[in-house]
């Protein structure tokens, strides 16, 4: 007989008076009351519950200092195990009041963010449980007169007990008592309403069957639009005060939302799901949009532009639109079995969005779209050392946040479009068709669609699935051409792993011969290490050779020296994806240097070389990145007349209204001298931009951040621009964000500090535009002492913030840096934390990237 120590006979004591099977495995779920959702506790409650019903009551008082009062009810059928049964609450144990099992009340027992429950107590088929609580406020994202839920991945826990994760739908009947003279918005319909003195109750019907990270409400002072769209009634609700952008954006909201809906019943052969479809524009809200069933809420500044939004602006409106009602089905309909498998609904959600935006256009602008939509922020991970593949292991799903990033959002959707194109549109369509109708209103894994549409073609897509899916990274593709007598004798493109030499990626993709006079454009199928280009042989030997000109194909492809007049191709996707492989060329120091780059693209700026104006907003992205973070500050400086001077000449010049805001806006952005400075200053006291240039209050307010950061200004320029505004919201923001910008050293050490609170950093979005001016370029040499203490918060960030904030703010704070000083700092903390979290030492190395590219490439 085993020897057992005090602490193990104790154990056996309480397996006894739980009446707990002594099997091995429930010993071990038993005994593990862990923090967050370990994948095994979902494993085991996704067995043995079924039917879940919330009925849920909070009370919310008009005062932020005030708690927010709860009630529910959780219904649900047991397969009684004898195993304790754990409800999810990340708040305090005070937080619970009461609780009543089946009718009787019963002692509180909660530990490490879990209310365990004895299973003497529970019923074999259904229960009930009754719990009198404080709701918990990291994720009510509450304000002075609104207040709204985000509760994807783990984060519904965080406010009332439930069985958060997605494998255990439920239907959620919700009352919710407000301020009077609030409106409220909910997954459900609303039943009725009933006024109580200074107070007002919305009764909610019962909702559809989802997931708990879906559940949603916003209540707070909004307007309310309503509309008939596709017969279905819609309403809107908002905050924005701008006539202008109200009355020019409405329409397009709602008919945005129509088209979307239109062209998903019709795609899938499944109607609009759930009961109904409202929406919510909330400033300053944490991502571009956010899926609730039936209440989807939007970032309002992406929402509501005005008659100067560029090309790029309402790209950006549509296709998030689109991105968010595909959720409906694709997310919604069917969800995830475990958050390892998120990125599926990000994927279909986009592949979705690419489809509906490219029935609004013709062929060539989605072609361009999509092109400059995916594959620049796809490269910025899968060129670092941090790089992830696409499906990534989640043992614990209060880690999954970290799994989100453009790797999920725009390296899935070039795979799923690789993999629509090896098996055949109809094909595809008609799988992921059995894929919703087999799995609707359950959950599914990304194994459980291939294996569906596996029968549908020849392919081994396990074979396929393994590099695209699960291997990070991105192939390096060279090429060697031969020639006799000024004919192709032979065209062999080689490829390897960039940073691992067996990463070979099966794709199609098209290279084009450029000659004098025409473009011949040919497709490659590489599947291995090699692939010879038949097609071109006995061809006449070209004046240089394009790569990816379809922009379909993924890796790092040969930028020709010879392609130095790029810009004459009458392909807008070719020149497009020419600038791109040079950027990444020249970021991988296989080409031009920083300088020269940023002389081509000046050029190609100044003489009006580039009519569209999406490659345009491209061109100067890289522009001004090139300039802020690839070249030394001496040159920098020298540079700074002449490349202010080719923009604003640019600008004058040009007679399309958005590529001149497209030009004012970089110019804005690299302005470094005093006459730049001055003449900026002047827009901004006037209020009067150069003809042809429409500037909101927002981009005044920018404008004046942007004075204050270079030290034009001070803080009289930012009163006079807090005077200025007339929206609440915005005048909020700009409090925020004025110690950041402040030219006094003390007051932004000062801000600095207070960002170890998490209630400081409520506003993610604040928070991550303060650190940019805190660590503006020309501010890093006083903000590289910031760089230890971001390290060292980041597990916290990771833990209290939202899924994109930990990478936003190790990219707002590491992403401008260039130094030797700056990158020892992040290799010496990575070699000081060998057992550091792996998918936060990743998203290191990825907001690192551009330091240690600057760091060897700016000379």
């Amino acid at each position: 007989m085993k020897w057992c120590s005090p602490v193990h006979i104790l154990s056996l004591i309480t397996l006894f008076s739980f009446s707990v099977s002594t099997a091995h495995a429930q010993l071990s779920i038993t005994n593990a009351v862990e923090k967050g959702v370990p994948e095994r506790l979902a494993q085991h409650r996704s067995k043995v519950l079924s039917s879940v019903q919330y009925n849920m009551l909070l009370s919310i008082p008009v005062s932020k200092a005030e708690k927010i009062k709860g009630e529910i009810t959780i219904a649900f059928d047991l397969k009684k195990d004898g195993v304790p049964l754990q409800l999810d609450f990340k708040e305090s144990p005070e937080h619970i009041k009461a609780v009543k099992v089946n009718g009787k009340e019963v002692k509180t027992v909660h530990k490490n963010e879990h209310l365990v429950i004895d299973p003497a107590q529970l019923a074999n088929g259904p229960n009930k449980i009754h719990i009198v609580f404080t709701a918990g406020e990291l994720s009510l994202n509450r304000n002075n007169d609104f207040l709204y839920t985000l509760l994807v991945p783990d984060r519904a826990r965080t406010v009332f007990p439930c069985f958060d994760q997605p494998s255990i739908k439920a239907r959620y009947q919700l009352s919710l008592t407000v301020p009077k003279d609030w409106l409220a918005l909910a997954n459900a319909r609303l039943k009725d309403s009933v006024v109580s003195g200074v107070a007002k109750t919305y009764h909610y019907a019962p909702s559809d069957l989802f997931s708990t990270y879906l559940f949603s409400f916003v209540a707070g002072r909004f307007t309310v639009a309503s509309k008939q769209v596709e017969g279905k009634p819609m309403h809107l609700y908002y905050r924005e005060t701008d006539s202008t952008k109200i009355r020019l954006s409405r329409d397009t909201i709602f008919g945005l939302h129509g088209l979307s809906l239109r062209y998903l019943e019709e795609y899938t052969g499944i109607p609009y799901p759930f009961q109904k479809l409202d929406f919510a524009a909330i400033p300053d809200f944490q991502y571009g949009g956010m899926e609730h069933v039936g209440a989807i809420d939007y970032k309002a500044s992406t929402l509501f532009l005005d008659s100067g939004a560029t090309r790029d602006q309402e790209n950006a409106r549509s296709s998030l639109i689109a991105h968010e009602t595909a959720h409906m089905w694709f997310g919604d309909l069917v969800t995830m079995q475990w958050f390892n498998d998120v990125w599926m609904k990000e994927v279909f959600a986009n592949f979705m969005a690419d489809k509906i935006t490219q029935s609004q256009q013709d062929k060539g602008n989605y072609e361009l779209k999509f092109l400059l939509t995916h594959f620049p922020r796809a490269y910025s991970i899968d060129r670092t050392a941090g790089a992830n593949p696409i499906r990534q292991a989640l043992p614990n799903l209060q880690e999954a946040g970290s799994l989100y990033g453009p790797i999920i959002y725009n390296k899935a959707p070039v795979m799923m479009r690789q993999l629509e194109r090896v098996m055949g549109a109809e094909a595809f369509r008609d799988g992921l068709r059995a894929y919703l109708k087999t799995y609707a209103f359950g959950n599914a894994t990304w194994p459980d669609l291939i294996r569906i549409l596996d029968e549908r073609t020849p392919i081994d897509l396990q074979a396929w699935n393994k590099v695209w899916v699960n291997t990070p990274g991105r192939p390096v593709i060279t090429y060697s051409l031969q020639q006799k007598e000024n004919k192709i004798t032979r065209l062999t493109l080689t490829q390897k792993g960039e940073r691992t030499k067996d990463y070979l990626l099966p794709q199609f993709f098209e290279l084009a011969l450029v000659y004098p006079d025409r473009v011949e454009e040919v497709t490659v199928h590489i599947q291995g290490t090699q692939a010879e280009v038949a097609e071109v042989k006995g061809k006449p030997a070209p004046l240089y050779i394009l790569f990816n000109t379809s922009g379909q194909g993924y890796g790092l492809f040969p930028m020709d020296p010879k392609a130095t007049a790029v810009h004459q191709l009458q392909s807008p996707v070719m020149r497009a994806s020419a600038y791109i492989n040079a950027y990444e060329n020249m970021l991988s120091g296989n080409a031009a240097t920083p300088a020269q780059l940023l002389t081509t693209l000046l050029n190609t700026v100044q003489e009006g070389r580039e009519p569209d104006e999406l490659i345009l907003n491209m061109i100067a992205s890289h522009l001004s990145d090139v300039y802020w973070r690839l070249l030394p500050a001496s040159k920098r400086t020298a540079m700074a007349p002449a490349v202010e001077q080719a923009l604003w000449k640019a600008m004058l010049q040009d007679s399309v209204a958005n590529r001149k805001k497209v030009l004012f806006r970089t110019y804005q952005s690299v302005a470094l001298s005093k006459s730049a400075l001055d003449t900026l200053h002047l827009i901004w006291a006037k209020q009067q931009p150069p003809t042809g240039v429409r500037l909101s209050e927002d981009e005044y307010i920018s404008l004046a951040l942007n004075l204050t950061v270079k030290g034009y200004g001070g803080d009289t320029l930012l009163r006079a621009q807090e005077a200025r505004i007339t929206n609440p919201d915005r005048k909020q923001r700009l409090l925020f964000l004025m110690p950041a910008v402040s030219g006094n050293q003390q007051v932004r050490d000062s801000f600095y500090a207070s960002l170890k609170d998490p209630v400081i950093r409520k506003k993610e979005s604040w928070v991550a535009d303060a650190l940019g001016y805190l660590h503006h370029p020309l501010r890093t040499a006083t903000s590289v002492k910031y760089l230890p203490q971001a390290l060292n918060m980041l597990q916290e960030v990771q833990q209290t913030g939202d899924i994109f904030f930990p990478a936003a703010w190790l990219n707002a704070s590491l992403g401008n840096h260039q130094s030797k000083e700056a990158a020892a700092i992040v290799r010496n903390f990575l070699h000081q934390h060998p057992g550091y979290n792996a998918q936060l030492r990743m998203k290191i190395l990825q907001a690192a990237d551009p330091l240690f590219r600057a760091e060897r490439l700016a000379k």
